[in-house]
């Protein structure tokens, strides 16, 4: 078997608001994979500044990796173990290789055409015309979810425009989750919370920044409304400290992006771990290419977890690979009659 790695730069239609910064670009990588004329591919993903591989030595490691390939899937992913979208690419990878078809990791009803994905439509950061714009959009795109970022604008002006959506559309219409990123203080967030929990939303993801698990903890215990940990995931790579984690803060939900937290394996241990405590989830993509979120959506099916995912993220590019999935009313759809175009 032969292996090669290939970055490639993905372009944002619009620039994206998080309150981390805006997003113009997206790097990504791809192993690429060659067997007695087979193919396999494989993404690796990282976002700058919050992935725990985004490190100065990224490259190296892809470069061993691919030199290292006859060492097979279970090595390679133990020696990156702090490489998480390395693993999952390399997981990604032998998957599509040892496949019929290398885009149909997971073959299912869904691959098939059958069955789709509820997800949920994603609401960036913006001026508020901006974000009004995108919620009406997806509104009537058919979306039953939409999931807003929130904490880079005035926090008044995120309420109102949450209350505007209420106004028309109760909780039994359109389910509202809010993304803080990790925006407010330790000291304001309970009241903030407090605010949100008026407007009957579904849950509000990393309300704190990572790593204050007492302040974490207590919010989880305390709130009003449902928090879901997401960058509180990241880095924590042991089945032993995502134990600790989950039983100290004791959130109501996780959410799961495997390009973030070792890929199908990591992912599956902390869902293992939820079930022990009894602490729901839901996947996530982390804007990879099409590509990766095929093989996201694909592992996301056959989890048969019935809450609306976060997989929304194809479109959000302009030179992203044609592929299969697409969106309509709201679900995620694999759609046998469109092809692939993958051309690095």
């Amino acid at each position: 078997m032969k292996a090669n790695y290939h970055k490639y730069i993905l372009n944002f239609k619009q620039p994206s608001g998080t309150s981390r910064g805006i997003l113009k670009t997206k790097e990504t990588w791809f192993i690429i994979l060659n067997y007695e004329g087979k193919l396999g591919i494989g993404e690796c993903g990282i976002l700058r500044g919050l992935s725990a591989d985004d490190r100065p030595d990224y490259d190296d490691q892809l470069r061993w990796t691919c030199e290292n390939i006859s060492l097979g899937l279970e090595k390679l992913y133990v020696s990156n173990r702090e490489f998480p979208s390395i693993q999952f690419g390399l997981e990604m990878a032998f998957r599509s290789i040892e496949s019929q078809n290398p885009f149909i990791v997971f073959p299912s009803a869904f691959t098939e055409g059958k069955n789709s994905i509820p997800i949920n439509g994603l609401i960036w950061m913006g001026s508020e015309t901006f974000m009004k714009q995108q919620i009406k959009d997806k509104i009537e795109s058919g979306f039953s979810c939409i999931k807003m970022k929130i904490g880079a604008i005035d926090f008044e002006t995120e309420i109102q425009l949450l209350k505007s959506i209420r106004k028309e559309f109760s909780s039994k219409d359109i389910e509202l989750r809010v993304d803080a990123n990790g925006a407010f203080s330790k000291n304001e967030a309970m009241e903030k919370l407090k605010h949100l929990s008026d407007l009957d939303l579904h849950s509000i993801e990393q309300p704190i920044k990572v790593k204050q698990w007492e302040d974490m903890a207590r919010l989880c215990a305390e709130t009003p409304l449902p928090i879901a940990l997401d960058e509180e995931l990241i880095g924590v790579f042991s089945v032993t400290k995502k134990k600790q984690l989950l039983q100290t803060i004791q959130p109501q939900f996780i959410i799961l992006k495997p390009s973030f937290i070792g890929g199908y394996r990591g992912s599956e241990e902390w869902i293992t771990i939820c079930d022990q405590f009894g602490v729901a989830w839901w996947v996530t993509s982390a804007l990879e290419s099409n590509i990766g979120l095929n093989a996201i959506a694909q592992w996301t099916y056959n989890l048969k977890n019935e809450l609306p995912q976060g997989l929304g993220t194809g479109s959000l590019f302009t030179n992203n690979f044609d592929c299969p999935l697409e969106v309509t009313h709201g679900e995620l759809n694999y759609n046998k009659k469109l092809n692939w175009n993958f051309n690095l």
